[in-house]
């Protein structure tokens, strides 16, 4: 396969089961991605762990590597695979969302937006092709567009004015991209772009957003600006109303998206690629993801079990050490604790792929989703 191809293996109802390939190897999909937002795992876990955990891609963010290091460090030091020792494939989100989160900072302009660092409050411009230029020198397989993430809820005149500017800026990171490619010194010459899909909670807004970015012909579409405020039934409406207008033989990726039964709810609806902090995130604050749903490790009743966080797990976490103890770290505020508990929430996404993956292609995902989907979401 060719950098770029999406072979669609197999359908079941609008799932779909695929394998996207990229300069550092091929994806199977669905995928979740694994947040290292600043090339690392927020918890103490490296790349290789990574590896060991059952990932296949490592996402990093563009603004927050921008501000430190510095791209420029990063590209002298070979790009972020090197940087980091991560040999597969990887994304960069193109630091739009963490822009339009600093909301108090920035001022957006035709030509980009200028906003302070939350490191040193010092002024930054960034545009599409700064984007870009900051994507190119991490050397990412996938680079994301640079786009505006629009408040929900927003006007119909604000989101309309906004999903025709990223329209615009869209083909301007495509040609700063294929200049960048064709580059001598750039770190990754088969850097991939794909466009995001904007148009707020506006149905009509979407379908007309996803139609002009599809004729662009990127290699893969991702849909933007949901799982900010909106309820869970509106995302699950607006990726019914959208995916039917999103290439076929492209790979669809959800943004910042979310929870077990989300991404299975998400797959069946037609989502290839997902990503969330979530894993990591609650991990650290002692909510862990298991096959009968959340678990608290706080909880008074883990204080003397010998049990590992979930019995037949086969992640590092279970193989060796049991409830007690993890509690125990926690409450003691070990940094051990972040370790062991982000590997074992990070080994049980990775794995609820691999079984969304085993479920298509046995054409049993519905019985799949109609187990697991609602069991997965409940406290245990």
């Amino acid at each position: 396969m060719n950098v770029g191809t999406f072979e669609l293996k197999k359908t079941e109802g609008r799932a779909r089961r695929g394998a996207f390939m990229t300069a550092h190897g091929l994806v199977q999909t669905p995928v979740f991605m694994n947040v290292g937002t600043a090339g690392a795992i927020k918890g103490a876990v490296d790349a290789f762990d990574l590896k060991e955990l059952g990932c296949q891609v490592e996402l990093s963010n563009t603004y927050h590597l921008h501000v430190r290091p510095g791209d420029a460090i990063v590209k002298q030091m070979g790009g972020l695979h090197k940087f980091m020792r991560w040999d597969g494939p990887m994304l960069t989100d193109s630091g739009g969302f963490q822009v339009f989160s600093l909301a108090s900072l920035r001022k957006i302009r035709e030509e980009g937006v200028t906003f302070n660092s939350h490191v040193d409050g010092r002024k930054i411009f960034m545009g599409p092709e700064e984007s870009m230029r900051i994507q190119s020198n991490l050397g990412s397989d996938i680079a994301m567009a640079f786009d505006e993430c629009i408040e929900n809820p927003a006007t119909r005149e604000y989101v309309k004015a906004s999903c025709d500017r990223t329209v615009r800026w869209l083909v301007r990171c495509k040609n700063e991209m294929e200049r960048l490619n064709a580059l001598p010194d750039t770190v990754n010459p088969q850097q991939m772009l794909f466009g995001i899909n904007q148009g707020g909670t506006y149905d009509d807004l979407r379908i007309e957003h996803m139609e002009e970015i599809a004729k662009l012909d990127l290699p893969g579409y991702a849909i933007g600006g949901l799982a900010v405020g909106e309820s869970t039934e509106v995302m699950y409406h607006i990726l019914d109303v959208v995916l039917p207008h999103a290439p076929e033989h492209k790979p669809r990726y959800l943004m910042g998206v979310g929870t077990p039964s989300n991404i299975i709810e998400g797959v069946a609806r037609g989502i290839d690629f997902f990503d969330c902090v979530m894993p990591t995130r609650n991990a650290r604050h002692g909510h862990l993801f298991t096959w009968n749903g959340i678990m608290n490790i706080h909880n008074a009743k883990y204080q003397t079990d010998e049990l590992p966080i979930e019995e037949g797990c086969q992640c590092p976490t279970c193989q060796k050490f049991s409830r007690a103890y993890v509690r125990h770290l926690l409450k003691a505020g070990e940094m051990l604790s972040q370790r062991l508990l982000v590997q074992h929430n990070l080994w049980f996404y990775n794995n609820l792929m691999v079984k969304i993956r085993e479920a298509l292609d046995e054409g049993r995902f519905e019985e799949f989703r109609a187990e697991y989907s609602e069991k997965l979401a409940k406290r245990i």
